[in-house]
């Protein structure tokens, strides 16, 4: 069988055991130590937030913002609808209700027009929302200027879950320092990892405080085991710090190689009619986390149709994040368009496929998905996948 070439996997960059083993040796093992707060400062340092409280994920992390901003049970939250199930589930574990926000085609993010319906169909039936979360999908931020008005005229923070998009700005500003409060994620498919881990950052020391109080199960400072809150274990280990520390170092070598993956398929399919790749907006420059595409409605290849040919050859692909309005769990959540009965977020899902952005892969590798794709869109092709000899 061929090597596997993934759709994005962990990348050490050398540096990571040089911050394990200073763990080790001194025997910070257990949750919390000085890797951890080198690692918060790092990350704060380079998107330019003045505090940060590292956690066991981002969607602790997306927790921890919820709490900060006093969401409780029966709030309202609005969400892009365009992601992964993690930027919205916490809004369910604080027993807030969601309501989802189409995408645009411009950046595949949040749609201000579709965010406008949502605020006036809420004023009109008194149900404001507590905080909008904002995706930064597939590393590239969402079109803030509008969204950021839109949220400041009826005085609504905005969570800017930039789990995906570390390292991307948005007209000179890291993602992740718009909104009142940030998130990453350093999952094992992102950027940079800690094999599992997320942050959360702002500009508010209070926010950053409590968020650490809690995450450490609200320990109060007693020689005693003092609980007058309710906590949770959402801190990162000083092990898994020590990893995110060494990743830093390699952080702009990874957007230089994803965007150069980006690049050579947006050059290499310029040609074939029925591909786009996802645009790219200039108001800032993407981290390329990943390289997604859409097919064209009327073509006669599908996105299943591609990642099977890519399958077969041992490469993986996936289709776009499925949206919230139409996953099964949610879809008894209001859901706002920018068109009252066409969604894009569904047309991008309906037509979309992730392209392997492994920084990993090497130039022969991403030559061979090139060779797979052109292939499939080839004029010959009749719309039997079978018939395709790659």
């Amino acid at each position: 069988m061929a090597k596997k070439v993934y759709l994005s996997s962990p990348h050490m960059g050398g540096y990571e055991m040089e911050y394990i083993k200073k763990a080790f040796d001194t025997n910070w093992i257990a949750p919390l130590g000085p890797n951890v707060d080198d690692f918060e400062k790092e990350v704060a340092n380079y998107v330019g937030v003045k505090h940060a409280t590292a956690t066991s994920s981002g969607t602790a992390a997306i927790h921890l913002a919820l709490k900060c901003l006093g969401i409780k049970k029966g709030d309202v939250v609005f969400c892009s609808t365009l992601t992964f199930a993690a930027s919205c589930n916490p809004i369910i574990y604080q027993g807030a209700d969601p309501v989802f926000i189409d995408s645009n085609y411009e950046t595949w993010n949040m749609c201000s027009i579709a965010l406008e319906r949502a605020f006036n169909y809420a004023k009109k039936n008194n149900k404001m929302p507590k905080a909008v979360i904002v995706v930064n999908l597939y590393g590239q931020s969402a079109d803030f200027d509008n969204i950021k008005k839109i949220c400041d005229g009826y005085n609504v923070p905005i969570i800017e879950d930039a789990a995906e998009s570390l390292g991307a700005t948005y007209k000179g500003k890291q993602s992740g320092s718009i909104g009142d409060i940030g998130i990453y994620s350093f999952n094992g498919n992102k950027i940079i990892t800690t094999s599992g881990g997320g942050i959360l950052v702002s500009n508010n020391e209070e926010y950053v405080k409590k968020s650490k109080f809690w995450a450490t199960q609200s320990r109060e400072n007693e020689r005693h085991y003092e609980h007058r809150e309710l906590g949770f274990n959402y801190r990162i280990s000083n092990v898994l710090a020590g990893i995110g520390i060494g990743q830093m170092k390699v952080l702009e070598e990874r957007i230089k190689r994803k965007k150069k993956i980006y690049k050579t398929y947006e050059e290499e399919f310029k040609d074939i009619k029925d591909l786009q790749m996802m645009p790219i907006f200039d108001f800032g420059e993407p981290n390329y986390w990943l390289s997604a595409m859409t097919i064209k409605n009327d073509s006669k290849i599908k996105p299943i149709d591609l990642i099977l040919a890519l399958e077969d050859e041992n490469i993986e692909s996936r289709p776009v994040w499925k949206p919230m309005n139409s996953q099964p769990f949610y879809e008894c959540y209001k859901f706002f368009s920018k068109e009252e009965s066409f969604s894009v977020a569904d047309d991008i899902f309906n037509r979309g496929v992730c392209l392997p952005s492994d920084t990993n892969m090497s130039d022969d590798d991403i030559n061979k998905v090139v060779k797979i794709v052109k292939k499939i869109f080839d004029h010959d092709y009749k719309g039997d996948i079978n018939n395709v000899k790659l």
